[in-house]
């Protein structure tokens, strides 16, 4: 049994390792979401930045040809007034002309706007078209290096499941499936020892009966409340005080606990169980 829990502390150590990279795989491409979500952003500001600038440019044009009219009547009622011949005449052809001014000084100013706002959406939308492109590339680039990284990750995947497939060969298989159900719910942890009659998975103090049957080392045995498995390791403080069966107990005790007794990590590991025996 002692080279079987060699063996199972080795394969926890390539399984801890493959579950971390496993992980990392998952969240490596979640690096590219901040940045692509920029760039659509910045593709959204862009086209709206080209649709006022055709907005802007049809107005110009429509400015532009009110500016035209208004001048072009301007310059008919001042050539008509060399041929007004009363005083009536030249009271409204002069209106006629102040109006035509007016509305000539009112289209020119519009124009002018219009050509100020065309001159500004036009640097603006240069320098998005600059920032999307250098976006895109630092994004592509980006993009390529995940793709580097993630291909090395699959290769030290391939490599751990090598050595996984040796050290496996000659185990249980049922076991192998709760020990990797236990690693991946315990954080990296499926084997650990009892010390002083105490599991150092979940701190609990175990029954004398059940702490000695995991001493022997005959046979696989879990921890009743954490579902690690467990083997034996020397107190420092000596053993003669940890398996006293006065004092700890045996297996049959866990039957009549509180219910107060049971944390949260109970709760989790009768779980646990359940999805082994399913």
């Amino acid at each position: 049994m002692d080279a079987i829990f060699e063996k199972l502390k080795d394969l926890q150590d390539i399984l801890s390792q493959k579950i971390e990279l496993e992980h990392n795989m998952l969240e490596i491409p979640k690096m590219l979401t901040t940045q692509t979500e920029l760039l659509a952003r910045m593709k959204r500001t862009f086209i709206e930045k080209n649709q006022d600038y055709e907005r802007a440019k049809n107005a110009e044009a429509e400015f532009r040809n009110f500016l035209m009219d208004a001048e072009s009547k301007r310059e008919k009622a001042e050539k008509n007034m060399e041929s007004i011949s009363t005083q009536r005449e030249y009271e409204a052809l002069d209106k006629e002309i102040e109006d035509a001014a007016g509305k000539e000084q009112e289209f020119r100013n519009k124009l002018q706007r219009e050509l100020r706002i065309l001159s500004d959406l036009d640097d603006e939308i240069k320098q998005s078209q600059a920032l999307i492109e250098q976006q895109e590339e630092e994004l592509e680039n980006k993009r390529k290096d995940i793709e580097a990284e993630i291909h090395e990750k699959k290769n030290q995947m391939l490599l751990l499941s090598e050595r996984e497939n040796v050290l496996a060969s000659d185990l249980d298989p049922d076991v192998l499936f709760k020990f990797e159900r236990i690693i991946r719910n315990k954080m990296g942890k499926g084997i650990v020892p009892i010390k002083g009659g105490v599991c150092l998975g979940c701190h609990m103090i175990l029954p004398a009966q059940f702490a000695n049957s995991v001493r022997t080392g005959e046979e696989i045995i879990f921890c009743p409340y954490c579902s690690r498995i467990l083997f034996y390791e020397e107190s420092e403080q000596g053993e003669e005080e940890f398996f006293f069966d006065e004092d700890a107990g045996s297996l049959s005790d866990l039957d009549d606990m509180e219910d107060e007794d049971f944390d949260d990590d109970d709760e989790e590991e009768e779980r646990i169980n359940i999805d082994y025996e399913e």
